[in-house]
């Protein structure tokens, strides 16, 4: 076992960092949102007479948000509260300076009601041996984080991550920007559901499924609420608001700049649509703004939606 190792699983059992507690009690305008970003519709997360014929007290928060409460404020630079765990420290200072979460399992005691104040413990469950994989060699550091609200357990949580070495060679200056177009952009999977979308963005144009009136995408074989097969095609104009964005710092992909501003964008009709912005700092992206579609011709023929500030 190296020392490097030895001494990261030294932490196992241990308190990864210090507890952290809720800046705010369970609240309304946050469930409310966080159902709106996510699609979730269940009446008993906003409604108060609907949660208590379900059974509840009163209205209960997604058990899915169980550690969104007490998460860190907004940290600029893409870093996260875990990235200053000593633990992490460690394989920084031998290295391994890139991380990247690799997956998340939750288990729930109870619902979260309005008023409750959340506290997240973190623990460190197991630090991996040495891997080899696709972003670099690295070790797999599992934590744990057990949720409390005033002392009751109410859900825990692992969160892995990887921490890597970025690359296998020794360290080279970052190419040119320019070289980026020179890798070969990934192609989405075109499947008969989806084909009209791709066909349309040859033509310049934002295609949409309409079931009924009511627009849907991803594209699929069938209407989700009604099961109906029967769609007819639109054309969206290409106008809405930025619903929700990212911007992207790493892993940096081959063919893409960075800082990578994404966007979740609501058309004015009614659907939302995932695209890369174009030609706007990352400060002058934020929610609420107005934008307009455009269409980046990647490669020779194969053209991809994109936006702009309006």
């Amino acid at each position: 076992m190296s020392g490097l190792l030895e001494e990261a699983r030294a932490w196992v059992g241990r308190a990864a960092n210090a507890p952290a507690t809720a800046r705010d009690a369970v609240n309304l305008p946050m469930i409310r949102r966080w159902c709106e970003a996510m699609g979730e519709t269940n009446p008993v997360y906003t409604d108060e007479a609907a949660a208590r014929a379900a059974g509840h007290p009163g209205i209960v928060a997604p058990p899915a948000m169980l550690d969104v409460w007490a998460m860190p404020p907004y940290r600029p630079g893409g870093r996260t509260s875990e990235e200053d765990m000593p633990v992490l420290a460690l394989f920084d200072a031998a290295g391994y300076t890139g991380v990247v979460a690799t997956n998340v399992e939750q288990r729930y005691d109870r619902y979260l009601t309005i008023g409750d104040v959340v506290t997240s413990t973190p623990t460190v469950a197991d630090v991996s041996e040495e891997k080899r994989t696709g972003l670099g060699i690295g070790h797999f550091v599992t934590l744990a984080y057990d949720f409390t609200v005033a002392g009751e357990p109410v859900g825990r949580m692992t969160f892995r991550v990887l921490k890597f070495k970025p690359n296998l060679s020794p360290a080279a200056p970052p190419p040119p920007a320019q070289e980026a177009d020179s890798f070969p952009h990934p192609r989405p999977a075109i499947t008969h559901d989806n084909a009209f979308f791709w066909e349309g963005l040859t033509n310049r144009k934002l295609l949409f499924q309409s079931f009924g009136g009511r627009l849907r995408h991803p594209p699929g074989p069938m209407d989700p609420v009604t099961g109906s097969l029967d769609f007819e095609i639109v054309e969206a104009s290409g106008r809405g608001t930025i619903h929700s964005f990212v911007v992207m710092h790493q892993p940096q992909m081959p063919g893409f700049a960075y800082p990578l501003p994404v966007v979740l964008v609501e058309l004015e009709e009614g659907v939302r649509i995932v695209a890369n912005m174009l030609d706007a700092a990352p400060e002058d992206v934020a929610i609420g703004r107005a934008v307009t579609a455009d269409f980046v011709e990647v490669e020779p023929g194969y053209i991809l939606p994109a936006f702009r500030l309006a």
